[in-house]
């Protein structure tokens, strides 16, 4: 079908307000006003600021009132355990009320904070509902997190409760979460008034008594005795979430996203950008920890009257590069949202799709990758081996959903591979120097969005409207700095071609990190790779590209480094000066899948770097280490 796309978009930029007004219609509200954006309040202006609404009664009382009680709401998958579960809206209703009444009963209420500390159980999604139920703002920090990383959380947060709980598992060991959570507690300035606690069988956790509680059985206990709890009215400008991102000073910028405008931009996205119908099953394959099981395990699909999936494993080794597709065909998911690290990973351990075969895939539709460049080599192995629409997109934990899509639900447009396609209604998308200058179709410059933020948005940073201003609003005034550079062609379609920082310039010019791995990711035997500028006394700062190679290659490393950088100088030219490709086993990453590229730099240039607390394994540094000395690279 031809696309409304263009139709849509003009659409919001001749009526933003009417824009965004139609699609809250899609919203329940307690209360309204004419008033759909104040552009004085806040720090470029405020959506809805006068509405008043509740995100859990739009995620479930709603649909259990209007024929989905019965609907499975929630499905959890855990091939680590063994253990599946399914809840109906009105099962997990029930559940989410329980829990609310035990945060009551503690005294929690409207505008306190609550850290969510959970492993990928139902009981996060469960927690994350109850406090958007009564109104609690809540931060959801990764399990297992450094105690010291969640002391800071703690401390800038200052919450009320913790709740954690016991422990999380992983291939082949138990971490126990309770250990940590005491020692931030002990670092950290702030001390919770209680930490509620869901104990796990694999390890219970030991309790500090008239602190920590037991919150299974407080759950249970409620659930028995049939308790309710009604929905709390919230302004729609009041904080659903902070949600910590790393910061360049080593203190965590703590995004604050709202209730009202975050409902109206998620349930918009979910049939316009995603092409799901309510009663479907969607499923995004990322941990509650970070902004897309924030946005699209837990709101959105519940927004939309969808089911949601809860998967508590790793695309690989659970038990094989096998189980995203075994995942799908279980469960009759439609479409998959996930990182293209997670792709990446497959395809070195099953690149002739072996695996695929297995399952049958047949209700499948789409797949959707954000999170990280999606390299051209691995969108096209992914569009050829499950035979469906495979979209890049792109957005960033501060705007909680997509700015630059292919919006499957309008019509699809032409996929340009390294392209995630044109911006969504509410960005407009620009590329400018570093002076603030737009710059013409096909330039490398600096990607901004011209204020204000559509809804969605964060508003600010939690208690730091100053940090927010210097962070994203000073550098180009009227508009917010993404940090990425990249270029937009002459169709309007936009490729992001590094962060910022990773612009390098080599002897006056200035080059793409991520062109070349695109370069690199086209050899036959790459798996994955990154791309870095390390300094260069002669020429400012010279690429040095780090390869993972596909499972089952045994050709010499010497032989394959020198073939690519004899194809980077093919396909870039000379001017690229690459000359430096190191063959390693893995590469550092995040445990939501990004490369660590700042990291990798630091080391090659020797200089003194801070572990990254998200880090995946910190043993992969000393591999880097050992592998530029090997180079010839000391550090």
């Amino acid at each position: 079908m031809a696309s409304r796309y263009h139709e849509v978009y003009q659409g919001w930029k001749n009526d933003p307000l009417g824009f965004w007004k139609t699609a809250a219609s899609e919203i329940d509200w307690d209360s309204t006003s004419d008033t759909v954006f104040d552009p004085d309040q806040g720090q470029y202006g405020r959506w809805f600021p006068d509405w008043e609404c509740n995100t859990c009664y739009n995620c479930l009382d709603r649909h259990v009132e209007r024929g989905r009680p019965g609907q499975p709401a929630l499905i959890y998958d855990s091939p680590i355990t063994g253990r599946t579960a399914t809840y109906t809206y009105a099962e997990l209703l029930e559940e989410v009320e329980a829990l609310a009444c035990v945060l009551s009963d503690r005294g929690l209420q409207k505008g306190d904070r609550a850290i969510i500390y959970m492993p990928m159980i139902p009981q996060a999604v469960m927690a994350m509902l109850a406090c958007a139920r009564l109104g609690i703002v809540h931060s959801v920090v990764f399990g297992g997190f450094a105690a010291n990383e969640l002391a800071t959380r703690i401390d800038d947060a200052t919450p009320k409760a913790i709740i954690a709980a016991s422990c999380g598992i992983e291939p082949g060991r138990v971490i126990a979460y309770k250990p940590l959570i005491d020692n931030a507690i002990e670092l950290a300035s702030h001390s919770p008034e209680c930490c509620l606690i869901y104990q796990r069988d694999e390890k219970p956790a030991d309790m500090v008594s008239g602190r920590d509680f037991d919150l299974g059985a407080l759950q249970a206990q409620a659930v028995a005795e049939g308790r309710r709890i009604a929905p709390v009215p919230v302004k729609a400008s009041d904080p659903l979430y902070i949600l910590y991102t790393s910061g360049t000073t080593g203190q965590p910028k703590g995004v604050v996203r709202d209730n009202g405008g975050h409902m109206v931009a998620l349930k918009w996205s979910m049939s316009n950008l995603y092409d799901i119908q309510p009663g479907e099953v969607f499923w995004a394959a990322s941990d509650v920890g970070w902004v897309v099981g924030h946005s699209y395990i837990c709101y959105a699909p519940l927004l939309h009257g969808c089911t949601t999936i809860v998967f508590e494993g790793k695309p690989v080794g659970t038990p094989d590069a096998g189980t995203f597709w075994r995942v799908i065909s279980d469960h009759n998911v439609v479409s998959l949202f996930t990182a293209p690290t997670a792709f990446r990973a497959i395809r070195k351990e099953d690149p002739e799709g072996k695996l695929i075969k297995k399952y049958d895939l047949s209700q499948f539709r789409s797949l959707f990758l954000a999170g990280e460049r999606a390299d051209p080599e691995t969108v096209n192995w992914a569009i050829d081996q499950l035979q469906v629409p495979v979209i890049d997109h792109w957005w960033q934990t501060e705007t909680g959903w997509c700015i630059v899509g292919n919006p499957m639900g309008l019509g699809k447009l032409p996929v340009k591979p390294g392209s995630p396609t044109v911006p969504m209604p509410g960005y407009d998308v620009q590329v400018l120097d570093d002076a603030g200058h737009p710059l013409g179709p096909n330039t490398l410059g600096n990607i901004v969005v011209k204020l204000p933020m559509p809804p969605g948005c964060l508003p600010t940073l939690w208690n730091a409207d100053q940090r927010f201003f210097d962070a994203y609003l000073a550098e180009f005034p009227g508009y917010y700095k993404t940090a990425d550079a990249g270029v937009i062609d002459d169709d309007g379609y936009l490729s992001i071609m590094a962060r910022t920082d990773d612009i390098i310039n080599v002897a006056g010019h200035r080059l793409s990190t991520g062109g070349m791995e695109e370069v690199l990711a086209t050899h036959a035997d790459v798996a994955e790779c990154a791309v870095i500028g390390i300094a260069d006394k002669l020429k400012g700062q010279l690429p040095c590209g780090f390869v993972v190679l596909k499972a089952g290659v045994d050709r010499d490393h010497a032989v394959i480094e020198k073939e690519l950088i004899g194809l980077v100088r093919e396909k870039i030219g000379p001017v690229a000066a690459f000359k430096i490709a190191i063959t390693v086993e893995r590469l550092p990453k995040t445990r939501s899948g990004k490369i660590l590229r700042g990291t990798m730099r630091q080391i090659a240039d020797g200089e003194s770097y801070k572990m990254p607390a998200t880090i995946d394994d910190p043993a992969i540094l000393d591999e880097i280490t050992d592998a530029l000395k090997t180079h010839g690279i000391s550090s």
